[in-house]
């Protein structure tokens, strides 16, 4: 581990301590850039979501201090502190329902806020596969080596960017706002799982840079074996569906495949993409013409998938409009 994290670079427990427990230090100063933060930042990703803006989300992302409770589950396993981890635990739980009911509210408020189905910042949060929980690991490695050396904390915005946490509460409250419950708790399995993996990112990272040893609290055995126990529970209980929807995500191109066919003697219409939710397949189209019967889609997919889904088609009209033609 020397070589990942130098001894002349490694952080001190206490520096660990002072970095990501809340209560440890200026507690009132702590408390209060961290909340301030994260209802910043959860107003800013909602903002983002509703307005289907990249640039407004990665801002959140960046802004939001959610990371520093859920590397302290991880220090407050390492090193027995029990109190730690319950404390962290609590800050995480509250701020998962703060930032949900900013987009909750805010969905209700605005008129019509978006349109989930074709909202990209929505749609790319609420299938997770397998590929999005690999990107997970290795960005809470990268996040846990950076906490425990003194001269990589400059890359932490750009871990911040890569494990989204405040975005996919963001797009939960959004979807419940909209009516859309399935959806919400497929954003909610993406955040959920990049939690557990920097949870044991941390775990494993900060352990074999021997912070157990320094602990005056070193946890025994059987109490380190339950945490690790519980760990391997939630990450099995979001490791489910994100593997069904990789099989999904196989599925779907074979639906743009047979949607491509279905729309083959339409002029002009083309397949804009094929994604997987809670409630069925949504096919999107853009065509200027009238779309055939969905029957016909409907049949062609029964007809090779096994669990007979439901095909939504969300046609975009796409005609041009101008002062010479209208």
């Amino acid at each position: 581990m020397g070589i990942l994290i130098p001894s002349s670079q490694r952080r001190t427990l206490s520096e660990l301590y002072d970095r990501i427990d809340l209560s440890d230090g200026d507690r009132s100063a702590k408390r209060s850039a961290y909340w301030t933060m994260l209802l910043l930042s959860g107003v800013i990703a909602t903002a983002g979501v509703i307005g289907d803006s990249t640039a407004t989300v990665i801002g959140a992302m960046i802004v939001a201090p959610l990371s520093t409770p859920i590397l302290a589950i991880g220090l407050g396993i390492v090193t027995g502190r029990l109190s730690l981890v319950g404390r962290s635990l609590l800050y995480v739980l509250v701020s998962v329902a703060a930032v949900v009911a900013i987009g909750f509210l805010i969905a209700l408020v605005l008129p019509n806020p978006t349109n989930v189905l074709t909202n990209s910042q929505v749609v790319g949060r609420v299938s997770p596969t397998l590929t999005d929980l690999a990107a997970a690991i290795a960005t809470g490695f990268a996040g846990s080596i950076a906490i425990a050396r003194r001269d990589v904390g400059d890359v932490l915005p750009g871990v911040a960017i890569a494990i989204s946490l405040v975005p996919p509460l963001a797009v939960v409250g959004v979807c419940l706002g909209s009516g859309e419950p399935e959806l919400a708790l497929g954003a909610l399995v993406l955040f959920a799982s990049n939690m557990v993996v920097l949870i044991i990112a941390a775990v494993v990272v900060l352990m074999a840079a021997g912070y157990a040893r320094e602990s005056a609290e070193s946890p025994n055995a059987k109490w380190r074996g339950r945490a690790y126990a519980a760990l391997a529970v939630m990450l099995l209980a979001v490791g489910i569906p994100m593997t069904l929807n990789s099989i999904t995500a196989v599925w779907a191109k074979e639906v743009r495949t047979l949607a491509e066919d279905w729309l083959s003697d339409t002029a002009e219409a083309e397949v804009s993409d094929v994604s997987w939710h809670a409630h069925g397949l949504v096919v999107e189209v853009r065509s200027p013409e009238e779309l055939p019967d969905i029957a016909e889609l409907q049949d062609a997919v029964d007809a090779i998938l096994p669990t007979d889904p439901t095909v939504t088609v969300v046609h975009t009209v796409g005609e041009r409009i101008s002062k010479e033609t209208g």
